[in-house]
C-alpha cells in the first residue's frame, strides 16, 4: 500500500535539514514519497522557497538550506508551531542594504526595483531627490534603508544610493544645443536628470570633421582649430557615447556619435525610440555573412530524414503586412468525428546554430520589435523574412507538431517530428474570415481550400470552448491601429479588431506550445517555460475596492486579509450586485484598510465568470482594464510554474522562433530529445557546456534560468519601446486636432488628474488637476476612499459652480447652459443625466451647491487643449456644453 504525499514547504525544508548532502527534485520527490501529480507543485513550492531565500540552488538542479554550517554550529531546536508552518524569512536588521533597478521620476525621487523580492516591504525603496547621488534611471545600484514605516509584513523603505553597480546607458539620444559657455544634449527621456555636455570638438561626427578638412587630426588639434557652429548640428537630434557619467555634482560629459535628423522629420521619432530604448539594430558584417551562408535552397541532403508534408494544402495566415511567415496549418475532419491538427514551424535551429555569432546576436536581441513604419528583426532578413519565412510554392524545413482530438475537442496524443512542407497559400485573417462568411468573390478564389477552412473554424471553435471550461481568461482589448492616406499621413487611430480567422490560428497555436510543453515534461527534460503566476492578494484587494463601485466582485470565497480600522475614516455604502446606481445609496461605513494574509486561494474561473458578467455593459471597458491591472506580467521562466490567464498547468513558447529567442530554446531542446527518444536520464547530460555549432541541444538548470531572465527583460524592453512609439504617433496625431472636442470616459483616476479614453478616436489622454480646478472654479482633490476627484466646498466662479444634480454623463442630449463631465456629491456612480437646467438654476434659491466629483467610469466631454512635449501625452480640458 502507497503512502500518502506529504508534500507542503515545511516537509521540503525538514528534509533539506536532515539530509547530509544537497538534494535534486527527484531525491525530494522519492524521499517524501511524492505521486507524478505532485510534480508540478514541487516546482512552484521550491521557487517560492528560493524566492524567499529559505532555500538555495546549486548547479544541476540541486537544493540546500543556507548557510549550513551556521546551522550545524547553532544549538539543535525543535521549532515552535508558527516556524513549522512556514519558512521564515530574516528580519531585516543586518541586511539594511538592497541591490535593484533605479527608476527615476522626472521630477527626480525614485524608487529602487530589488532584484530579490523582500516579502517583509510593501512596494518598493523609495529614494529621494536628494539621495539619488551620482545614480541616473536605469542604473543597477546598491542602496542602504534609513527608516521603515507601516505595520509589520507590508513596511515601507525609504532609502539613499550608495553606489552604481552597473550603468545602464552607455549612449543617450537627444536634441543638440550650442551653448556661450559649452554645447550640451538635452536627454529626450524627462527620468534623466543631467543635460549631457559636449567639450569642444567632440560634437563633430567623423562625417562632419571630414566635411570640415579636420580628417586624421587627434582631439587636442582639433579642440585648438575653429569650429564654426554647424547648421546642421544646433537643434537636431543626437546620439551621444558617454565619456563620463555624473560625479560629484559634475555633468555627464559625452561624444556626438551619430546625427539622426531634425525633431518631425519623417522616420526620426523611430530612430529616438530605438536608441532610447537601447535596442541593438544593426547586425555585424560577420553576423549577416552568417546568415546569407546558410540561407541556401532546401537540398536533398537536408529534406533526408524528415517527414514529406509538401503534399497536404497546407497555409499560412497572417496580416496583410506580415513578411516573416514562421507558423503554417492543416486541418482534417476524421472520418469518427475526430480532428487532426498539424501546427508546423519554421525550423530556425537548423540554420542558428549554438553559440555563433548568429546565436549570440538573437540572445543579445531576445525578440523582433515592430513598429508601425519598420521592424527591428532578431535575425537578419536573409533568415526572417527569407529561408525561415514559409513563403508559398517553396520547400521549408519546418519543425510539426501533430495532434489528435475527438469529436469534443479533448487532445487524445501528439507527437512532434522535423518535416518539409510547401505551403499551398499565402492567406491573410481578412480574406479567411470573408471565405468562413460566405463573400462570393474570396470563396471562388479559394474554392479548394474552403472545405478545409470551414474545419479550421470547428475545430477552434471546439479547442476554444474547452479552454473555457478550463477558466481561460479572454479580455479581448483591443490596440491602437494607425490609419495612413497615400501619402503616408495619419488619417486616423482605430481600434484593433479580431475576426474568427485571428482566433482559429490563436487556438492552434496554444495547442501546439501546451503540446510540446507536455512531451518535454514527461520525458523530463528541463526546458524554458512561459509562466504566469496567480495575482499577488493585494492586487486582488485593490481591484475589489474599485469594482465595489460598479457592483461587481470577483466573488473570491474566504479572502483572506488584515484589515485595521482607520479612525474618523467613513466610505459610501458600496454598490448592489449588477445596479452600480446603488453606490453610495444607504448608511456610510467605518474605514477600514486591508492587508493581505495567508495564501490567496483564487483561480482564472473568478475572473472569467466576472469577464461574461460585464459584457455588453457599459461598463465593461472599465472593469475589464482593472482587472488586467491586478495580474502579473508573464514571464519566462525555468520551472514549469503554469499559466493563470490561460488556466494551463504547463506552457511554453514554440510556435514563433524566427521573432522569439526562447522559442528557438525550445526547438534545439525539442531536436535533442527526437533524436534521444530512449534517454532516461537526459538533465544529466545538460551539465556540460554547449556544443559550438549544434542544432539540437540540452540546457543547464542555471542557463535556462540566465536566459528566462534575459529575455523577459528583452520582452519587456520591446514592449516599452513599441508603446511608447505609438504615444508619440498619438500625440502628433492630437496636434493637428487641437481645440477639437470630443466624448471620452474616465479610465484612470490619480492624484495629478484623469487618464481619458476618447470613443470616436483610439486616443488616450490626461484631463490633468489644474483643468478641473479651472472648470470647478476651485481647488480640487482625489479623495482616496472612493478614488474620486471632487472640488472643495468654498470655491466660486468656474462653469461648475452652484450647478444642480449632476452624475456621471452620457451621450444624452443636454439643455444648452448644462454642465457636462461633472458629478455632483450624493448621485449615484453610473446614473444618466439628462434635462438639466441652467448652471445654478436647478439647485433652487438659497440651496446650497452640491460637490462636483470625477470617478473612474465617468463619460466626460474634452477639447483637446495641448500636447505634452516632453511625456509626448495629449492634455484636455473639460467642455461645459454639449
Amino acid at each position: 500500500m502507497s503512502r500518502p504525499s506529504q508534500l507542503s514547504p515545511d516537509n521540503i525544508l525538514r528534509f533539506l535539514q536532515v539530509r547530509s548532502a544537497p538534494a535534486s527534485t527527484g531525491d525530494i520527490a522519492q524521499g517524501l514519497h511524492l505521486k507524478k501529480s505532485d510534480n508540478r507543485p514541487l516546482f512552484k513550492m521550491l521557487s517560492k522557497l528560493k524566492k524567499r531565500r529559505a532555500i538555495e540552488e546549486l548547479p544541476g538542479g540541486r537544493y540546500r538550506l543556507p548557510s549550513r554550517k551556521s546551522e550545524r554550529d547553532a544549538p539543535s531546536q525543535k521549532p515552535s508551531g508558527d516556524a513549522q508552518r512556514r519558512p521564515q524569512t530574516p528580519p531585516l536588521a543586518g541586511r539594511d542594504e538592497v541591490k535593484g533597478r533605479l527608476v527615476l521620476h522626472h521630477d527626480g525621487y525614485g524608487f529602487v526595483v530589488p532584484d530579490t523580492p523582500m516579502p517583509q516591504l510593501d512596494g518598493d525603496v523609495f529614494i529621494p531627490r536628494d539621495a539619488i547621488q551620482d545614480a541616473m534611471h536605469g542604473d543597477h545600484v546598491l542602496a542602504k534603508i534609513l527608516r521603515l514605516g507601516g505595520v509589520a509584513g507590508a513596511q515601507r523603505a525609504e532609502g539613499r544610493i550608495v553606489r552604481v553597480l552597473d550603468r545602464a546607458h552607455p549612449t543617450v539620444v537627444g536634441l543638440f544645443r550650442y551653448g556661450a559657455q559649452h554645447n550640451v544634449v538635452l536627454p529626450y527621456d524627462v527620468r534623466i536628470q543631467h543635460e549631457i555636455e559636449i567639450p569642444r570638438g567632440h560634437e563633430l561626427t567623423p562625417g562632419l570633421a571630414k566635411k570640415l578638412g579636420f580628417s586624421g587630426a587627434d582631439e587636442t588639434r582639433i579642440r585648438l582649430r575653429h569650429i564654426p557652429r554647424l547648421d546642421e548640428l544646433d537643434g537636431a537630434v543626437v546620439n551621444v557615447e558617454l565619456l563620463r557619467y555624473p560625479h560629484g555634482g559634475a555633468s555627464p560629459i559625452g561624444r556626438v556619435i551619430e546625427i539622426l535628423g531634425r525633431p518631425g522629420d519623417p522616420g526620426v521619432d523611430t530612430e529616438i525610440i530605438i536608441r532610447k530604448h537601447h535596442l541593438p539594430h544593426v547586425f555585424s558584417a560577420e553576423v549577416l555573412d552568417e546568415a546569407e551562408r546558410g540561407a541556401k535552397p532546401v537540398s536533398e541532403s537536408q529534406r533526408a530524414g524528415r517527414e514529406d508534408f509538401r503534399h497536404l494544402p497546407i497555409v499560412t495566415i497572417d496580416g496583410e503586412t506580415a513578411r516573416d511567415f514562421d507558423d503554417a496549418v492543416y486541418v482534417e475532419h476524421r472520418a469518427d468525428g475526430g480532428w487532426h491538427l498539424q501546427v508546423h514551424i519554421a525550423d530556425v535551429a537548423h540554420y542558428v546554430r549554438t553559440s555563433t555569432p548568429l546565436d549570440g546576436e538573437a540572445r543579445l536581441r531576445g525578440t523582433s520589435v515592430y513598429f508601425h513604419d519598420r521592424a527591428v528583426p532578431m535575425l537578419p532578413e536573409a533568415l526572417s523574412n527569407g529561408m525561415c519565412s514559409l513563403k508559398p510554392h517553396e520547400g521549408r524545413l519546418v519543425m510539426s507538431a501533430l495532434m489528435e482530438f475527438n469529436a469534443a475537442g479533448h487532445m487524445k496524443s501528439s507527437r512532434m517530428t522535423s518535416g518539409v512542407i510547401r505551403s499551398a497559400e499565402r492567406m491573410t485573417y481578412t480574406n479567411v474570415n470573408k471565405v468562413l462568411e460566405g463573400d462570393t468573390e474570396m470563396s471562388k478564389r479559394y474554392a479548394s481550400l474552403v472545405p478545409r477552412f470551414r474545419d479550421m473554424k470547428e475545430l477552434a471553435l471546439l479547442l476554444n470552448a474547452r479552454r473555457n471550461q478550463h477558466g481561460s481568461i479572454d479580455f479581448d482589448l483591443p490596440e491602437p491601429v494607425i490609419e495612413f492616406d497615400e501619402e503616408q499621413r495619419m488619417t486616423n487611430i482605430t481600434r484593433s479588431e479580431r475576426n474568427i480567422a485571428h482566433r482559429l490560428i490563436e487556438e492552434f497555436m496554444l495547442a501546439a506550445n501546451r503540446a510540446v510543453a507536455a512531451y518535454l515534461l514527461r520525458r523530463g527534460i528541463e526546458s524554458l517555460h512561459r509562466v504566469h503566476e496567480k495575482p499577488d492578494a493585494r492586487k486582488v484587494l485593490e481591484f475589489e475596492e474599485l469594482a465595489r463601485a460598479f457592483g461587481y466582485s470577483l466573488g473570491v470565497e474566504d479572502l483572506h486579509q488584515r484589515e485595521v480600522a482607520v479612525r474618523h475614516g467613513r466610505v459610501p455604502a458600496p454598490a448592489k450586485a449588477g445596479r452600480p446606481d446603488s453606490f453610495g445609496h444607504g448608511r456610510e461605513r467605518g474605514m477600514k484598510v486591508a492587508l493581505p494574509g495567508g495564501e490567496l486561494r483564487i483561480t482564472p474561473q473568478h475572473y472569467q465568470r466576472l469577464i461574461k458578467k460585464v459584457v455588453g455593459k457599459p461598463e465593461e471597458r472599465i472593469v475589464s482594464y482593472l482587472m488586467l491591472r491586478s495580474l502579473k506580467q508573464a514571464r519566462y521562466a525555468a520551472e514549469p510554474l503554469g499559466h493563470f490567464a490561460l488556466g494551463f498547468d504547463e506552457y511554453t513558447h514554440f510556435t514563433s522562433p524566427i521573432r522569439r529567442y526562447p522559442d528557438l530554446i525550445v526547438h534545439r531542446i525539442l531536436k535533442w530529445a527526437l533524436a534521444h527518444p530512449n534517454d532516461a536520464s537526459p538533465t544529466s547530460q545538460a551539465h556540460s557546456a554547449t556544443p559550438t555549432g549544434a542544432e539540437a541541444a540540452l540546457y543547464s538548470h542555471k542557463n535556462l534560468e540566465e536566459i528566462a531572465a534575459e529575455t523577459s527583460e528583452t520582452e519587456r524592453r520591446a514592449s516599452g519601446a513599441e508603446r511608447e512609439l505609438m504615444d508619440w504617433k498619438t500625440a502628433q496625431f492630437m496636434e493637428e486636432h487641437l481645440g477639437e472636442e470630443y466624448d471620452g470616459l474616465i479610465i484612470s483616476v490619480q492624484k495629478f488628474g484623469c487618464f481619458v479614453e476618447l470613443f470616436e478616436v483610439f486616443v488616450e489622454g490626461l484631463l490633468p488637476i489644474n483643468a478641473l480646478e479651472e472648470f470647478a472654479g476651485a481647488r480640487c482633490v482625489l479623495r482616496e476612499r472612493d478614488h474620486a476627484i471632487v472640488a472643495l466646498a468654498g470655491g466660486s466662479g468656474g462653469h461648475g459652480a452652484g450647478s444642480g444634480r449632476g452624475s456621471r454623463t452620457s451621450g444624452s442630449r443636454r439643455a444648452a447652459s448644462a454642465p457636462a463631465s461633472v458629478r455632483t456629491g450624493g448621485s449615484s456612480a453610473s446614473r444618466l443625466v439628462s434635462n438639466l437646467g441652467t448652471a445654478g438654476s436647478s439647485a433652487g434659491r438659497g440651496a446650497k451647491p452640491r460637490q462636483l466629483e470625477w470617478h473612474l467610469g465617468d463619460k466626460v466631454r474634452v477639447r483637446a487643449e495641448r500636447i505634452d512635449p516632453m511625456r509626448k501625452r495629449v492634455e484636455f480640458a473639460l467642455v461645459g456644453e454639449h
